[in-house]
């Protein structure tokens, strides 16, 4: 038993996994919690009195690009303190596993990537990628960088490589999601609270397409009653009993 989930749960859950099954799964910031990395909800909600929604926007970037980025820059301090935890490795564990994964993230700290997983998609995108606010310029960038980085091939300001609130998803990121999705014999959602549109809405995209949805989570959600299976208690506990034992 993990926590307060029964065995025979885990179980039937497992043997969902099992077999030529295509399998997505969804993150969110509840995986990455358990490395110690802030949820900026509840009592992580807020950083020198400011709430991470009113800066992490292409407005409070424009009005104050200095403040956005010193917010940015102790994000990337702090992630790059933090290490992959059990439920990192299981996932990229069932990558290994299962031939036909796919591993959606809300996350933008890289922790899956260090963790070992490749197939996957970042919808907001990461914290050590930058980009130029004029050109196309953009990089993977992992050093410490100035209050003010700018551009190495126009000179004009360089921002986070986020996707910021009010802001579309990345071209093709989306489509992606969706068509896997709705090609999915399994769907898990893991670490998400399910309250953030589009990643909001997948779990009944892929019940629409007949997927058995499960939600893995420290606490019940607003999908929990309609989700097939609800498995509630730390993700670094439950995910690395669901990978134990799948066939490499």
């Amino acid at each position: 038993m993990v926590g307060n989930i029964v065995q025979a749960e885990l179980e039937m859950v497992k043997a969902l996994l099992s077999g030529d099954r295509r399998v997505v799964v969804l993150t969110g910031a509840g995986v990455s919690a358990e490395s110690g990395v802030p949820t900026f909800r509840g009592r992580d909600g807020l950083w020198k009195h400011y709430r991470a929604e009113d800066l992490a926007r292409p407005d409070a970037f424009a009005a104050h690009p200095e403040l956005v980025w010193e917010f940015y820059n102790w994000r990337r301090r702090l992630v790059a303190d933090c290490r992959p935890n059990p439920a990192h490795r299981a996932l990229a564990a069932m990558e290994r596993q299962i031939r036909n994964f796919l591993l959606i993230t809300q996350n933008v700290d890289g922790l899956h990537v260090r963790a070992g997983s490749r197939k996957m998609v970042e919808m907001h995108g990461s914290l050590w990628q930058v980009r130029c606010t004029v050109c196309t310029h953009a990089r993977e960038d992992f050093s410490e960088l100035p209050e003010l980085p700018d551009c190495p091939v126009c000179g004009h300001l360089l921002r986070p490589g986020v996707v910021w609130f009010g802001e579309p998803l990345t071209p093709g990121v989306l489509k992606l999601a969706i068509e896997q999705i709705g090609k999915a014999d399994v769907f898990l959602s893991v670490g998400t609270s399910n309250m953030v549109q589009p990643a909001a809405s997948f779990y009944q995209l892929a019940k629409d397409h007949g997927a058995v949805t499960v939600e893995i989570n420290a606490e019940p959600t607003p999908n929990t009653g309609f989700m097939d299976f609800a498995l509630h208690g730390p993700a670094g506990e439950i995910l690395p009993e669901l990978a134990a034992g799948l066939a490499e």
